[in-house]
């Protein structure tokens, strides 16, 4: 738990960081939001909050030095969530990705260091470690990004461990496994897979769908961070898995399941295997020992609870799909 702090949080309109936003504010903090709109934002989510009133939102740009160094400003704690995600959409424009996931960390690590800022969280992903050379990957794995986007937040670790060891300022950087939750973006594998649910829509998997990945619930890995700012290392990389590892195939079945339970599914939800993406990592599966072991934290929420809590949110919030482009929401991103 963390009381009393002034606490920026970086792409904190985003599906994490509006969670992690209203988090820190039932804890007794004042939170400020440093955020551009793009499509992952949920920015409206958060002016709905009841807690709305108590989270300072800053429209800006990471990517633009004398914004970040002005929203630093009297800030305690930063967490730093803004990112370009998305492997499909990287593939398109590589640039944006370098100069929003390195610059972009580069200006807060740059502004922290002027502040003299008491500590700062980076988040990260499993991503930068590309396809698993031995499983499950802990944190002495190699970084080999294999996307625009996993290498630019590879880049970013670099950065970040490079300012440590040079400059001495306290920063963390956490590699977290798959999220899913409420609210996040419908570009995104299970919201997508919901969506086409409740509208009749065939559920695209990309290949084969073998394709694994470990999955955490949101609320799951916003706890880590918390867990991470109160006991963990400068210095320090700590893997945030559930250690829960369920294909594509293994998920669509899942939440059909859970979604008869609800209502009866259109004669077009099946599953239709499309074209897979270029690069796309087989595996990630994180060795999380070192979290449990120094910080004392581990996931709580299983994934069959996890994703029946999900679904019954996008059920009962229909309107959130309408706040959003329809081809965001249909289409399923790679290189034709």
């Amino acid at each position: 738990m963390i009381k009393g702090k002034k606490i920026l949080i970086t792409g904190g309109t985003g599906f994490i960081g509006s969670h992690l936003s209203e988090m820190l504010v039932r804890q007794g903090n004042s939170v400020t939001c440093f955020d551009r709109y793009n499509i992952n934002n949920n920015w409206g989510w958060l002016e709905d909050s009841e807690l709305s009133k108590d989270i300072n939102i800053i429209l800006g740009d990471i990517r633009d030095f004398d914004s970040v160094h002005d929203a630093t400003a009297g800030q305690d704690i930063i967490f730093h969530l803004a990112a370009l995600i998305g492997i499909p959409y990287s593939y398109k424009s590589p640039l944006a990705y370098i100069r929003t996931n390195i610059e972009g960390t580069y200006n807060v690590l740059e502004s922290a260091k002027l502040r003299q800022t008491e500590k700062i969280i980076i988040t990260s992903t499993s991503e930068t470690y590309g396809t698993a050379q031995t499983i499950p990957i802990d944190e002495s794995h190699p970084l080999v990004g294999q996307s625009p986007y996993s290498a630019s937040k590879a880049s970013s670790d670099h950065l970040v461990f490079s300012y440590v060891r040079t400059f001495k300022i306290p920063a963390i950087v956490t590699n977290c496994s798959n999220n899913y939750g409420p609210k996040q973006h419908p570009e995104k594998l299970i919201p997508k897979l919901i969506y086409n649910i409740l509208n009749n829509k065939e559920l695209p998997i990309y290949g084969d769908g073998k394709n694994s990945r470990e999955w955490i619930f949101v609320k799951d890995h916003c706890e880590a961070l918390l867990k991470v700012y109160k006991n963990g290392k400068s210095g320090e990389f700590y893997n945030i898995g559930s250690n829960k590892n369920l294909n594509n195939i293994e998920i669509s079945k899942k939440i059909l399941n859970i979604a008869k339970s609800y209502l009866s599914p259109g004669r077009n939800v099946k599953i239709k295997f499309i074209k897979d993406r270029p690069g796309h990592d087989i595996r990630y599966a994180l060795d999380s020992k070192k979290i449990l072991k120094k910080i004392k934290w581990k996931s709580k929420t299983s994934f069959d609870k996890g994703i029946r809590q999900t679904f019954e949110w996008y059920l009962n919030n229909k309107k959130y799909y309408k706040q959003i482009s329809k081809k965001d929401i249909v289409k399923r991103l790679g290189i034709k």
